[in-house]
């Protein structure tokens, strides 16, 4: 069973919320907030498997509470989608570095925000809904000042460099075998590994570094 806390403070966001995780044998909606204050207190009290955050809120913001959530290693277990619209971009690249699973835009099919849930819930593929891929791909767009490498960068092998910017474009372990000839399993182990030389929290984190860095990202 997925324990989810939802937070927004549009009262027809949480129902609409409300009523699709309960449809849902899998899923149980464990609580719901009205602001980041209120969501912090439940997370930390909760620690759900996937938190469900709106980016605005009064009081606290959905990114303070993910920056709050990444911080506390008690949450080590949950994973953040946030909710957002394409008019706030701007914050997608600071959700990254600070271990957002995914997006969902709060007018996307149902499906889609399901299939978030339940692949942050498993902690790998964080970045394969098709929602996630076009949010990052419009902040890329629009993107403006210079590229800032990670300073780690030089010390990737020519194979874990190329699985970094094959991460970056949201594919699964599957997906960027195929792409590569390599088995899933390799590429998980790759993965791995870049997880610990480039200290990213997730597979989030490592589209943030893979971006930011200005690295060449393949098109899928």
């Amino acid at each position: 069973m997925i324990n989810i806390v939802i937070a927004d403070d549009q009262s027809l966001i949480r129902m609409a919320l409300r009523t699709l995780i309960a449809d849902e044998e899998d899923l149980r909606l464990a609580a719901e907030a009205t602001d980041g204050d209120q969501a912090w207190e439940l997370i930390r009290e909760i620690r759900p498997d996937v938190a469900l955050l709106d980016i605005r809120m009064p009081g606290l913001d959905g990114l303070e509470v993910l920056r709050r959530i990444s911080r506390d290693s008690n949450l080590d277990g949950t994973r953040v989608v946030m909710m957002t619209t394409f008019e706030i971009d701007s914050y997608i690249f600071e959700a990254l570095s600070n271990g957002a699973a995914g997006f969902v835009m709060k007018d996307t099919d149902p499906a889609e925000i399901l299939k978030a849930v339940r692949l942050a819930a498993a902690g790998d593929s964080l970045l394969s809904p098709d929602v996630t891929r076009k949010v990052i791909d419009a902040y890329a767009e629009g993107r403006t000042g210079p590229n800032r490498p990670h300073p780690r960068l030089g010390e990737l092998t020519e194979r874990e460099a190329e699985i970094l910017r094959w991460v970056a474009t949201g594919l699964t372990n599957d997906e960027i075998g195929a792409h590569l000839f390599i088995s899933p399993a390799t590429v998980r182990t790759h993965v791995g590994k870049l997880l610990s030389k480039l200290g990213a929290r997730d597979r989030a984190g490592l589209v943030a570094i893979a971006y930011r860095s200005g690295l060449d990202i393949p098109e899928p």
